[in-house]
């Protein structure tokens, strides 16, 4: 067997939170255009519907409606993709949210314990999830999409988004030293500004102008394709990518 044979998407089997929407659709589309076996999750059911209808794929796309706050649902959703289909070999976590009212000085309480429960406690229910799956069988790809603000601390993300989004990349970085010798490979990538739904929440709407230079999520699509292609023995810890007029310093 060839080593492109053995790196074959095909039939692979990929679970990808915040499926329904933005970033994460659009590594639905790549991945299923590359052949794996794509379940989307978020917790809009209807969004998760009709954006499975315009995923072309080689079988239907699975819409399983989860909540990944919530840990008795993330574990019935692996539950359910290894009963029907069998064990995940792909997780992408893309779920993610901010809020309108993000300065410190405004920042609710309860604000800040959402950003936290969907951006960080999500992606660490979802890894411990797939882990247990893929520990057994020595192999497995875990994508978080992070952000440039868990990188850098960006005023314009504010701190609620900033402190979770950091979580996200030393939760990422720990367990993949952990995971590495299991043959697990644990990418974190830091988009710059992404054109996806999560800008309703700016607090200054975003000009179309500023909008179409913007990544886009089918940019993400593209890296989250190549990354799952490469041979096992390639492991990419982090990866920035921004926009070409977002400086990065």
């Amino acid at each position: 067997m060839t080593e492109s044979a053995a790196n074959s998407l095909t039939g692979q089997i990929a679970v990808i939170t915040g499926g329904g929407s933005g970033i994460g659709l659009g590594i639905a589309r790549s991945l299923a255009a590359a052949g794996c076996r794509v379940a989307i999750t978020g917790r809009n059911e209807d969004r998760l519907r009709r954006a499975a209808e315009g995923i072309a794929a080689r079988e239907p796309v699975k819409t399983l409606p989860c909540d990944v706050t919530r840990r008795d649902e993330v574990e019935r959703l692996f539950n359910t993709v290894s009963a029907q289909w069998g064990p995940v070999d792909i997780l992408v976590n893309s779920a993610g949210a901010n809020v309108r009212a993000r300065r410190m000085a405004e920042l609710a309480p309860e604000a800040w314990e959402q950003l936290v429960r969907i951006n960080l406690d999500g992606v660490f229910h979802c890894m411990q999830a797939a882990l247990t799956i893929m520990r057994p069988r020595g192999k497995g790809l875990i994508v978080n999409i992070c952000s440039v603000a868990g990188k850098r601390a960006l005023p314009l993300a504010g701190p609620g988004y900033c402190a979770a989004k950091f979580g996200v990349s030393a939760l990422g970085l720990a367990t993949a030293a952990e995971e590495r010798g299991r043959g697990i490979r644990i990418t974190t990538i830091y988009p710059g500004e992404v054109n996806t739904p999560i800008l309703e929440q700016r607090p200054e709407p975003v000009p179309p102008e500023r909008l179409a230079e913007m990544l886009q999520p089918d940019d993400l699509g593209a890296l989250v394709a190549f990354l799952a292609q490469l041979p096992p023995r390639v492991i990419v810890p982090e990866l920035v990518v921004v926009p070409a007029y977002q400086e990065y310093l």
